[in-house]
């Protein structure tokens, strides 16, 4: 029997990048590889990119030249980039970084076996083609190996929003849902593997329509429905949404579903109706703000986050205004926030109107230092009040476990005799920043 071959990958991003990673590595499998923990012990060298931020290509390029002295060292060494740099970036990444091997998009890494097997021939292996094929169907089925607690389930790919902004529509394509059966079959694997919460993932997840076993495109909130059916899951999640996907039935799931946790990632970007459609975002601060009403009057203890863009072209002190005035009434338990930084090829890089960094940069701080405060007002909201608690790992200290609360807190216990994967219910004691202390009930 030959030996493993030994495969490392770097991911970048967001959590269906890590998705993405675990269904590489489940694909380069039955090649002999299996995954390690250093870049130094490895065959083959996968960087899994995100193209969100700004100077991402940058940062893999920066990569790669530190890789290349391992890449001389062991010229049999295969170094490969994966994901949306690679999807943008294409024959380019070849031609600044010619040690790299392989180059593959998000929706073609089902085909790594074949380029792999295509780069062990001493060949440049490129494909960052948006395939008529189902990549999911396509992978094979998923080794029976043990999990973790909790496990990311992709669901929804693409977007056709096309937000000024944002570079997904181009490095993920036009929205795909995968069918119910596919994503049921899927879950009820990981639940038999210890899995007992899934995260849905999608890049507009709400705006989920798969082909239901009827032949009639379910929505997202009919497959949760589906999904807390299935035997030993206990929690459901979902992330990202879109405010205009947020429907009716999603919503009253929020409160009916009792594996439906009560945390909602919705983004609104800037709280300026002038921004808002600069931004392509379709959605106004009104809507907003209705969608939020409706959302607590379903559930009222539901934990809601954002993500806002400061300094986006064009945006006065006025328009900033508007978007702290949008956080003080929204009163957010936590919040993602940028600076505005341009994306090539995105239409809110051609245009002129760009605000000073230092401006957008004080912005920023002034915005973060609400959320944070509106963060760690929450937090300390929680001391007293008995939560759910999936515990995952164990702690720093002897005898301590962390785990994720119904509201995605992180949360410490001292306790024996408590095991990966118990979920139990905890009276918190203390709140810091970004954890809460507490003792089982």
């Amino acid at each position: 029997m030959s030996e493993a071959k030994k495969l490392y990958i770097k991911t970048y991003g967001c959590q269906m990048n890590v998705y993405d990673s675990e269904r590489m590595a489940e694909a380069l499998g039955p090649n002999g590889y299996v995954t390690v923990d250093s870049p130094d012990e490895a065959d083959m060298i996968l960087l899994n990119t995100c193209h969100i931020r700004e100077k991402a290509a940058e940062k893999v390029y920066s990569e790669l030249g530190r890789l290349r002295g391992l890449k001389t060292k062991r010229p049999d060494l295969k170094i490969g980039v994966a994901g949306c740099v690679a999807q943008a970036e294409g024959a380019e990444i070849m031609l600044r970084q010619p040690m790299v091997d392989l180059v593959v998009g998000p929706q073609s890494y089902h085909r790594l076996p074949e380029l792999e097997a295509k780069a062990g021939r001493g060949q440049k292996a490129l494909d960052t083609d948006f395939p008529e094929e189902d990549k999911f169907a396509e992978l094979a089925a998923r080794p029976k190996a043990k999990r973790g607690p909790t496990a990311f389930l992709t669901v929804q790919e693409g977007c056709d929003k096309f937000c000024a902004f944002c570079v997904v529509p181009y490095t993920r394509g036009a929205e795909v849902s995968r069918p119910v059966d596919r994503v049921l079959t899927e879950a009820r694997d990981l639940v038999s593997r210890g899995v007992r919460e899934i995260t849905l993932l999608g890049q507009n997840v709400n705006a989920y329509h798969g082909e239901g076993p009827d032949g009639r495109d379910w929505g997202l909130a009919r497959l949760v429905y589906a999904l807390a059916e299935i035997d030993g899951l206990a929690r459901i999640r979902f992330t990202t949404s879109h405010p205009n996907d947020m429907d009716d039935a999603l919503i009253a799931a929020l409160g009916d579903c009792d594996k439906l946790m009560p945390y909602l990632h919705l983004p609104v970007q800037a709280g300026s109706d002038r921004i808002l459609k600069r931004m392509n975002r379709s959605h106004t601060r009104d809507s907003y703000f209705r969608v939020v009403e409706r959302i607590r009057a379903a559930r009222p203890d539901i934990a809601l986050s954002g993500d806002f863009i400061v300094g986006f072209p064009e945006e006065t002190d006025a328009d900033f205004a508007e978007t702290m005035d949008l956080v003080r009434q929204v009163n957010y338990a936590a919040c993602f926030s940028f600076k505005y930084s341009s994306r090539p090829g995105t239409p809110a890089a051609e245009r002129g109107g760009q605000v000073d960094p230092e401006v957008a940069s004080a912005r920023l701080i002034e915005l973060q230092t609400l959320l944070n405060a509106q963060q760690l007002a929450f937090m300390k909201g929680m001391v007293g009040r008995e939560v759910g608690v999936l515990f995952e790992k164990a702690g720093r200290h002897p005898g301590q476990m962390v785990g994720k609360s119904d509201y995605l807190h992180a949360v410490h216990v001292t306790a024996e005799g408590l095991a990966p994967g118990t979920l139990a219910r905890v009276r918190i004691i203390d709140a810091g920043a970004n954890s809460l202390a507490g003792v089982l009930v």
